[in-house]
């Protein structure tokens, strides 16, 4: 009888490299996985590259990086052993001696050797194929814009599975991103991104942060394709494929206020600071600070009544309307104000029940940003207040 042979694969990566592609696809996997395969990375070999996948069937991602080899296999790899031992090598060329046959992955650094047990590649879960596709395609640099613009304000409620996620609009005269977590809502436009194919889905909040984080800062093109379950992002050597939200996205333009007949510019930077400052004072449940507006003086207060914490600012802004006092909570407010990039901000404002709309003083050009917030009912500090959707 003859002894089957094994198969062996192998090939030379330096440290740094490999560690820096590894931990942009680190954040996919889960901290309770469903299979144990899904703690793993699959390491796919073909002459001269290597592409890594991670997964936890809801999101994936791929890698690939050119490495010294001239032979082609797929083995399941730890993921959490292997970036922990690349993370404490110094930057060399590592010798990666796998064996398919017996599953197990030997790592060779300067000065030592390091075993661990893989299972088989064929056993890893197949990513969604890319089938009956449309795509459009944008600036890295204005995706992680609409990224960061939006995503703050996406809810945590798994009762409410769309808005756990950002609407993400393609119409023939631009984009239109959307969140809401029913006590802010979040509108991000782009007029320059268009596409003669209309579509609307709703990306998850995991692979948008996942996205947010290996996004470069740039003018990078970012390939989004896209069907009825699936979206697939590309760019560079990086592809993250997501599931899209199966739920209908609430009718945000309903919720959106008419001209307000208080307005107020303020300098942002100036009302973020003082935001920051006085809310260290606030109660830690509500986080309620009042804004007093009068003339061309805002005055933000914040009190902690169980713990006699008490704070104020004053600070001068332009402000046309009836003198006004109203609640917000802190934590959201500063979230909002924190994307704000215009020297100064426009905050209009109807009455002390009634949803605020900020939107940057100066426009960038191309883009449109507006968002509302919910007040917090100044009679009860505990009442949050009525909802976006219920505005």
């Amino acid at each position: 009888m003859t002894k089957k042979k094994q198969e062996f694969m192998k090939f030379i990566a330096s440290t740094n490299s490999l560690l820096k592609e590894l931990q942009v696809i680190d954040g996919v996997i889960g901290n309770n996985t469903v299979l144990p395969i899904l703690e793993d990375f699959l390491f796919e070999l073909s002459k001269g590259k290597l592409v890594v996948y991670s997964t936890d069937l809801e999101t994936s991602m791929r890698i690939e990086l050119n490495v010294e080899t001239n032979e082609s296999g797929r083995i399941a790899i730890p993921a959490k052993i292997l970036t922990d031992t690349l993370k404490t090598l110094p930057d060399q060329p590592l010798t990666f001696n796998i064996n398919t046959d017996k599953k197990t992955a030997e790592i060779t650094s300067d000065n030592g050797k390091y075993k661990l047990a893989g299972e088989d590649g064929e056993d890893f879960p197949r990513l969604p194929e890319p089938e009956g596709l449309s795509s459009i395609e944008m600036s890295s640099k204005i995706l992680l814009k609409a990224i960061e613009s939006t995503i703050f304000a996406t809810g945590t409620d798994e009762l409410r599975p769309a808005m756990t996620g950002v609407l993400l609009q393609i119409e023939k005269d631009g984009l239109t991103f959307v969140s809401t977590d029913a006590q802010r809502l979040v509108r991000f436009k782009r007029s320059d991104v268009k596409s003669d194919t209309g579509a609307a889905f709703i990306l998850p909040r995991k692979a948008l942060n996942l996205l947010k984080n290996s996004l470069p800062d740039d003018d990078t093109l970012v390939k989004i394709e896209y069907n009825k379950s699936n979206a697939f992002f590309t760019f560079n050597n990086i592809q993250l494929i997501c599931r899209l939200i199966d739920a209908k996205y609430p009718d945000y333009n309903a919720v959106i206020p008419d001209e307000s007949p208080n307005k107020l510019v303020i300098n942002t930077e100036e009302l973020l600071n003082s935001l920051r400052r006085v809310s260290i004072y606030a109660n830690k449940s509500t986080y309620l600070i009042r804004l007093k507006i009068k003339g061309s003086e805002l005055t933000i207060l914040a009190e902690d009544i169980d713990f006699s914490n008490k704070a104020q600012e004053r600070l001068t802004c332009q402000y046309s309307g009836e003198d006004l006092e109203i609640g917000f909570n802190a934590k959201f407010l500063t979230e909002m104000l924190s994307s704000f990039e215009s020297e100064e901000l426009n905050f209009e404002l109807s009455n002390a029940t009634k949803a605020g709309k900020l939107s940057p003083g100066t426009p960038t050009e191309n883009e449109d940003l507006m968002m509302i917030i919910m007040p917090v009912m100044l009679n009860v500090e505990a009442n949050v207040g009525e909802s976006v959707e219920e505005a």
